[in-house]
């Protein structure tokens, strides 16, 4: 696994695994902007669908997705040097109320007119205060808890490779992180 710096200041960053093309956050990007892909998605998850969101058009699933995609995309990638990426990511777990070592965040858009977004981005805090940190994957949230799928259940599984993988790196905190980027 590598790292690619999104914003190009050392804020932001996504991982690139082994074997992948790209960082998984354009990944994300490009996926959730793929008609057939979503096409696809919906219909596996449609009771999901119905049941939580109380959408029952596969078609206005897709075109919500494609553009709650394009805001989040434009919140992620024009990131002015002075915005604050804490006011974007929160904790994975809702019920976190102090900061830890790699935490484990989210992000999804917030102030929708009388709806809820279910795309999500997750990632690793590296720097309390900060605002430091690394995307790990992403997923369209569909139930409750992550726990309930299989796709959203991967996603826990990733962060938590990522964050393994930084503690054997011994990387603990932003500045490991650059150290480490810099050997390798």
């Amino acid at each position: 696994m590598t790292f690619d710096d999104i914003t190009e200041d050392g804020r932001l960053w996504a991982v690139r695994y082994d074997g992948d093309e790209d960082n998984i956050l354009y990944s994300l990007f490009d996926q959730w902007n793929d008609v057939a892909w979503l096409r696809s998605f919906f219909k596996a998850n449609s009771k999901d669908l119905e049941s939580f969101f109380k959408i029952t058009n596969i078609n206005d699933a897709i075109t919500r997705t494609i553009d709650d995609s394009e805001k989040l995309e434009a919140i992620m990638m024009d990131i002015s040097p002075e915005a604050n990426l804490d006011l974007i990511f929160r904790p994975l777990s809702n019920s976190r109320i102090a900061e830890c070592l790699l935490g484990k965040e989210k992000a999804r858009l917030k102030n929708l007119v009388g709806r809820s977004s279910w795309l999500r981005i997750y990632a690793i805090k590296l720097a309390k205060g900060k605002g430091v940190y690394v995307v790990t994957g992403g997923a369209i949230k569909l139930t409750a808890t992550m726990q309930e799928r299989e796709h959203t259940a991967a996603e826990l599984a990733k962060i938590e490779k990522v964050r393994n993988f930084l503690l054997d790196e011994k990387i603990i905190d932003d500045e490991s992180f650059i150290e480490y980027i810099a050997e390798t």
